[in-house]
């Protein structure tokens, strides 16, 4: 049974981004925000509830128990210096993180059509909804944080039917499931975390889409071949930026590279990276500090 290292952080509520995106560049497997308590995805997804005053909200972030745990904890006490905060740690089990914020986790309607449900939960399906059903574990990507909803009103609007998708950092397979129930033809869905390529392959066959969704663990498009109409990353922008070649690369002429996982603060370095990689800036959406940039490679000629 895999055992996690649990670090929290109370923060004032303007940090709880920063802080939250300081857990997801460290690689932890996963993050929860308890305010009361909603949830972040990749990094983070966010499940409302009444405002409620408080002093803090704590910002928890999970790593594996392993070799590399020290050398984290050090670059995290660094950079929680930079802020003036403290932190705190402990040991937990896996099934106690995966299924503590269960209770707060509910159906979300995205974009015109999109309904994102936890595996557990009712729901009665109206007509013309696309029902996304989905167990994260401790993977990132639920589905309610701008980043996610983004992405996914994003691919409501640029998937029509016969596309080859690149879901880049799957993370819970949400981006992947979703590209394919909305018609691509087949999606190859990459996550460095092992224990994300188990969780969105347990997802793509929640959702009976298993047999086009091929999942496997991979450090964005590095050593990919693929020719791809669509790319689609939920990730960071330092993993943006890297990406960005290589996504270039990967599309056919004409194809389109959805990013999102943007801090407002950096949207004008990626951008700029995106077109000195040739890509040709076609959208952009904000929502929450967050931003999704959306860019096209010239067409052949």
């Amino acid at each position: 049974m895999t055992r996690w290292l649990e670090i929290s952080v109370t923060v004032p509520r303007e940090l709880v981004d920063a802080v939250a995106l300081i857990f997801h560049e460290m690689g932890t497997g996963g993050v929860v925000i308890e305010d009361p308590a909603f949830i972040i995805g990749r990094p983070g997804a966010t499940d409302g509830g009444a405002p409620h005053s408080s002093p803090g909200v704590a910002v928890k972030g999970y790593l594996p128990c392993d070799s590399s745990a020290a050398g984290c904890l050090e670059d995290l006490s660094r950079r929680m210096g930079d802020y003036g905060l403290d932190w705190q740690s402990k040991m937990v089990r896996e099934e106690e993180w995966a299924g503590a914020w269960r209770a707060y986790y509910k159906p979300v309607r995205v974009g015109r059509r999109l309904v994102v449900k936890p595996a557990w939960e009712e729901y009665e399906v109206r007509a013309g909804e696309i029902v996304i059903e989905l167990d994260p574990g401790t993977a990132f990507g639920c589905g309610n944080h701008p980043t996610t909803a983004m992405c996914l009103a994003l691919l409501e609007e640029r998937v029509r039917g016969g596309e080859t998708v690149c879901d880049v950092g799957t993370g819970s397979g949400i981006l992947a499931v979703a590209a394919v129930l909305l018609g691509a033809a087949r999606v190859l869905a990459l996550d460095v975390d092992e224990q994300a390529v188990h969780t969105a392959r347990k997802n793509a066959e929640l959702n009976g889409v298993a047999g086009r969704v091929t999942v496997q663990r991979g450090d964005l498009l590095n050593g990919v071949e693929v020719e791809a109409d669509l790319v689609v990353a939920n990730i960071v922008a330092d993993a943006i930026i890297r990406l960005a070649p290589e996504a270039a690369a990967a599309l056919k002429p004409g194809g389109c590279l959805i990013a999102s996982g943007i801090i407002t603060e950096r949207a004008a370095e990626v951008c700029g990276t995106l077109r000195d990689a040739g890509l040709v800036s076609e959208e952009q959406k904000e929502d929450s500090g967050w931003v999704a940039v959306v860019c096209r490679k010239p067409a052949a000629g």
